[in-house]
């Protein structure tokens, strides 16, 4: 990492180039980019991500295989995802952080639950496990065409004892049924010394719930409507919490006692719904 690379301001927007776009799916897309701070975030930070003229979305960092280079997946879905999925080699973002917390990772036996573009931390995490941890990751998809990731997994666990579970909705590939129905399998079958996730809200309620009813130490990285990313706006209140400055990644215990995990969510107009 280059000096003023260590002095850069995090809260500064950084304007980095696409250098590369790869179709995970017909509907994910990752793009690639320079930049060695972005490069070495720990698992579970984020950054907030500018798509000229739309918006301004937070994003997971996605690990490459190369040095000093950093990438974002997504999946479009509204107006900024869908922006930013639209971009082409050439065109530019800008970035500002990382922010947020990390993963808390232990040893030994490990369960790494992941659904959608909530998989990123999870590949990031996977580069930071002991080649003596025996893993487990479950990748949850609606169907076939939407399973990505699985490849690299089974790549970055080599070297470990391991196993890579895909569980589509409608069965098209893999265990048919939801992840959480595997997660409650395993952790029946045996115990974790860390269960880690990222998705879908449900889909990380049930996980969390099936590990910290056992007394398996769990965490979770969750996401909220997020406008600022330093603790100003609010608008990513989950209870009393700030997902951007007291997360994203929250345990067990402390999830088990929020009233609004699993539950409810903000829009953008700050108003709680109903999932």
């Amino acid at each position: 990492m280059r000096w003023w690379d260590l002095q850069r301001n995090s809260n500064h927007t950084t304007i980095v180039t696409i250098e590369k776009v790869i179709d995970e799916t017909p509907t994910v897309r990752t793009l690639y980019f320079s930049d060695n701070v972005m490069s070495n975030v720990l698992p579970g930070q984020f950054a907030m991500v500018w798509i000229p003229g739309i918006n301004e979305l937070p994003m997971s960092v996605m690990i490459s295989k190369e040095s000093g280079k950093a990438a974002f997946t997504v999946r479009k879905h509204g107006l900024a995802s869908t922006g930013l999925f639209n971009i082409k080699v050439g065109e530019q973002i800008g970035i500002r952080g990382p922010y947020g917390n990390a993963f808390d990772i232990k040893q030994g036996k490990l369960l790494l639950v992941g659904g959608g573009t909530g998989l990123v931390p999870m590949m990031r995490l996977l580069t930071h496990v002991k080649s003596t941890d025996d893993v487990t990751i479950l990748i949850g998809a609606k169907s076939k065409d939407e399973v990505f990731f699985e490849d690299l997994a089974n790549q970055l666990l080599q070297n470990n004892s391991h196993n890579v579970i895909v569980c589509t909705d409608d069965g098209s590939y893999g265990e048919k049924g939801f992840v959480t129905d595997v997660v409650e399998k395993l952790v029946n079958e045996s115990h974790f010394d860390g269960v880690y996730t990222c998705g879908p809200e449900k889909m990380m309620y049930k996980t969390v719930q099936s590990a910290h009813s056992r007394g398996i130490f769990v965490q979770a990285s969750l996401e909220r409507m997020m406008k600022c990313g330093v603790g100003i706006c609010g608008s990513c209140c989950v209870g009393e919490d700030l997902a951007c400055k007291d997360g994203t990644i929250f345990d067990g215990n402390h999830l088990s006692k929020n009233k609004e995990f699993g539950h409810s969510h903000r829009n953008k107009a700050g108003i709680l719904e109903d999932y």
